[in-house]
């Protein structure tokens, strides 16, 4: 049968990949959406429910398929995986990881090697890498999801304090997504105006240093927040995936924190990290040379090398 475009092709049906899936599909964005996973039948049900649904939402072909399901795909989401063990450190979880991406990425290639390849499994910037390694692939075609959900937390959290609409925030979290991801603060604004300065002036804040990081402190911990709740996040992933998806298809010029390549990024080279990139139908055509303050340049380097020294333990 041919394909319908844009046509989405996700690995992986679990939490991740059908909520995604499902956000998709009331997105409009996608005509075809596929479904591949190891489990055929609950990549089946999972496309058998949303089919039912389809009359509430726009004309889309979804169903399941093996890897075969890549072929004319724009765009190959990745979210197989393993998810950590009580106990497992992030390098273990990283080669077990690996050892799937290593099955998955030939083959992707034997169906497609035109699609732009995003990368969802964690560790995502670790993963992003060892993605571009084996597929051989022009970098600007591999992009993991980065930290484009913290940001969207990190926005949220800080509209919140200022009560201010979080589109009208602009504020980046870059680095690793894990442990080591950082603000940038010097770089933060409401709507064009220093976030310290407004801050102060119009949200009340006199204490905002401690505030700011109180805010910073419960980013980094809401993802384990959620899961101890629930078990695992989905909606908010699968939306910040909607939206990378949507910079790719509608060619917007997007500026989202990806993990992409970088080289000679503050001295840094060969390590995919996130950190605001223009992002269109090409996939990452360049990211953007912020001018971080010593701290957060010693906070970022201190980020890249952590990801290095994982990388480096590996079997890529």
């Amino acid at each position: 049968m041919q394909s319908l475009h844009p046509k989405i092709a996700i690995i992986g049906a679990g939490n991740v990949g059908s909520t995604y899936a499902f956000s998709l599909m009331i997105s409009g964005l996608a005509r075809e959406i596929v479904l591949i996973d190891k489990n055929t039948a609950l990549a089946k049900g999972e496309c058998m429910d949303l089919n039912h649904g389809l009359s509430f939402a726009h004309p889309t072909r979804i169903h399941p398929a093996g890897f075969e399901g890549c072929a004319d795909a724009d765009i190959v989401v990745i979210t197989a995986g393993a998810n950590r063990k009580p106990g497992q450190n992030r390098t273990e979880l990283a080669q077990d990881n690996l050892e799937i991406y290593k099955r998955i990425i030939p083959e992707i290639l034997k169906y497609t090697t035109q699609a732009i390849l995003l990368v969802v499994t964690n560790p995502v910037d670790i993963l992003t890498y060892c993605t571009l390694k084996i597929s051989g692939l022009p970098s600007g075609r591999v992009i993991g999801s980065g930290t484009v959900l913290d940001t969207a937390r990190f926005r949220y959290m800080l509209s919140d304090h200022c009560k201010v609409d979080s589109s009208n925030v602009h504020a980046y979290i870059i680095g690793e997504h894990g442990d080591t991801e950082l603000p940038v603060w010097s770089n933060a604004t409401i709507a064009g105006m220093p976030i310290e300065k407004y801050s102060t002036l119009y949200a009340g804040l006199s204490d905002y240093k401690n505030v700011f990081s109180d805010i910073f402190l419960k980013v980094k911990e809401s993802a384990g927040e959620i899961i101890a709740a629930k078990g695992a996040t989905s909606y908010s992933i699968a939306l910040s995936l909607v939206k990378i998806t949507r910079a790719i298809l509608r060619n917007e010029n997007s500026i989202l924190p990806v993990s992409t390549l970088i080289n000679d990024y503050y001295q840094i080279s060969d390590v995919c990290i996130s950190i605001p990139s223009l992002v269109n139908r090409s996939g990452v055509v360049h990211y953007l040379d912020l001018e971080l303050s010593k701290l957060e340049q010693q906070q970022f380097t201190h980020s890249a090398n952590t990801l290095k020294h994982i990388i480096k333990t590996l079997d890529i």
